[in-house]
């Protein structure tokens, strides 16, 4: 069959993930997360070491987490045990819960940043009314895993998603708990996100005793 002259521009056109890492990034395991605080503290990024604990600890999409307030984390001049968001993909309620020292680091960089609970947590620098961009961030977690010579291209603001969702479901192999985490309105959804195969199933069938 000849090829038409409308068919050849389509033919020749490059792929769109061309030269592109493409799919899962990878999560966080407990040693990195820990090299990324002590990177963090070293070069004293105050604002980089909140950012990097909430979003460890919230399991939020970039999205979400870049445009919390301060109000939505603090109560009563304390940084809340538990907070919950809206989300903007689903636009379903989302709660987590922000460990010590999630805690201690978001409170040393609201002291330093001020602000009211209609504030954002993490301003722009550009424009101090507004969030930082997902774009940043995004530059933000490269710059990071990259410091403790993680390869870039196998990470990304969705590895700080899923590195405590993954931990937890290594630990418990309880998906529905994983599924209300992450503000997944499918188990199924959860399945793919986590990245779960048949031998992962297995295994915990195998640990399972009726």
């Amino acid at each position: 069959m000849e090829t038409t002259e409308k068919e050849t521009p389509a033919a020749k056109r490059p792929v769109w993930n061309a030269g592109r890492s493409v799919g899962a990034k990878r999560a966080l395991k407990p040693k990195q997360i820990w090299e990324i605080r002590f990177f963090l503290n070293e070069r004293r990024r105050v604002r980089d070491r909140a950012l990097f604990d909430l979003a460890i600890d919230s399991k939020l999409r970039g999205c979400d987490l870049v445009r919390m307030k301060i109000g939505d984390i603090v109560n009563g001049g304390q940084v809340r045990t538990r907070a919950i968001v809206m989300q903007q993909k689903t636009s379903r309620p989302v709660q987590f819960e922000l460990l010590p020292d999630a805690r201690a680091s978001l409170l040393a960089w609201l002291e330093r940043r001020g602000g009211t609970v209609d504030d954002y947590v993490f301003p722009s620098r550009v424009d101090r009314t507004g969030h930082l961009s997902t774009r940043q961030y995004a530059r933000l977690v490269d710059e990071w895993v990259t410091g403790i010579g993680l390869i870039q291209s196998e990470y990304g603001t969705h590895s700080l998603r899923r590195t405590k969702a993954s931990i937890i479901y290594r630990a418990t192999g309880n998906l529905r708990a994983v599924q209300i985490l992450l503000g997944h309105s499918k188990i199924e959804n959860t399945v793919r996100y986590l990245g779960i195969d048949v031998e992962d199933a297995l295994a915990l069938a195998e640990n399972t005793e009726i």
